[in-house]
């Protein structure tokens, strides 16, 4: 009984841990410059945090599986050109379309991991390499401006209501909804019984092959919706709009305390990394330190928010 005692109480440490970080984070760059807890500067830190939070949210279901999407960025920036070269054309329609290309390649790159037993990382590399071929052959390797006609299907992605970002809501139903898949639906508790154990999974009867690929389904699908946001932000789509937003993504779920090994973690948790990793850069560019040295410290935040967070119990050997 004691040990059980112990174990829970250092599985609630380590849950509080993410939060905390957090909550010093921002009392740190309070106190170094006064003003940054206004309304709007957290508008804009919640606004910049939203395109993040969805492609680290799809991410999030895949390694509660056991697994990593390394094809997110390249998805991501797929969608965005889809929807820059058709909103002129066909409206409103070219959302839905973009969205379901992602959809189409998680749902390819979960076929590949599962059906030809492909390790994760490996399929899921392989995937985005032929994305992003065909977003840079489809884009004819530039970035594409989406026109007038094209942005007046867009001014609603960047509008507010009762002054908060259109982005942030769209995020938070996101978040919402992926919260009560995983707490609430059946899908949600074989996903975690799956990245706990999956022989165990095998055992008690689960379909953990069609577990995996909606997992995958879903990442894809929630990377393509980061994409027509982020075009619909900028005003274009480019085959390299999301390049620089794998690692971010993936860091934020690990830093918020999903365990990389799968099994332990949620939307809650991604959601608090994803602050993090947003308040680092926003947070030290606020205070005024130099490019140089926010690239420094945001490389050593996240390395000691790995290190405390990391479920180190099911990695017996660190390599």
């Amino acid at each position: 009984m004691k040990k059980l005692s112990d174990m829970f109480s250092a599985g609630w440490v380590q849950g509080a841990i993410p939060p905390a970080l957090l909550v010093g984070l921002i009392v740190i760059i309070e106190l170094a410059s006064p003003g940054f807890l206004t309304g709007e500067t957290l508008a804009l830190l919640l606004a910049n945090t939203a395109v993040l939070f969805i492609l680290a949210t799809g991410v999030t279901f895949v390694i509660l599986i056991g697994g990593i999407d390394l094809s997110i960025q390249s998805v991501a920036s797929l969608a965005s050109v889809i929807l820059a070269q058709l909103l002129p054309s066909i409206g409103m329609l070219a959302f839905p379309v973009a969205i379901a290309s992602g959809l189409v390649f998680g749902i390819i790159s979960g076929i590949v991991h599962v059906r030809l037993r492909v390790p994760s990382f490996v399929a899921t590399l392989a995937t985005g390499g032929v994305v992003a071929g065909m977003a840079l052959w489809i884009a004819q390797g530039r970035a594409i401006t989406i026109e007038e006609a094209g942005r007046l299907n867009t001014t609603w992605i960047n509008g507010t209501v009762f002054g908060l970002p259109m982005v942030v809501i769209l995020a938070s139903i996101v978040g919402l909804v992926s919260f009560l898949v995983l707490r609430y639906t059946r899908f949600g508790r074989y996903s975690l019984a799956v990245g706990a154990g999956e022989p165990a999974a095998l055992a008690a009867g689960i379909n953990v092959d069609r577990t995996k690929i909606i997992a995958f389904a879903i990442s894809g699908t929630l990377a393509a919706i980061a994409g027509c946001i982020l075009a619909a932000r900028l005003s274009s789509g480019s085959p390299s709009l999301a390049n620089q937003l794998l690692l971010p993504a993936i860091a934020a779920v690990i830093v918020g305390g999903t365990a990389i090994t799968g099994g332990l973690g949620g939307v809650g948790r991604t959601a608090v990394g994803a602050l993090i990793i947003s308040i680092v850069r926003i947070g030290m560019t606020f205070v005024g330190v130099n490019i140089f040295a926010e690239n420094v410290v945001f490389g050593a935040v996240l390395i000691i928010a790995v290190a405390i967070t990391i479920d180190r119990s099911k990695i017996p050997v660190i390599k």
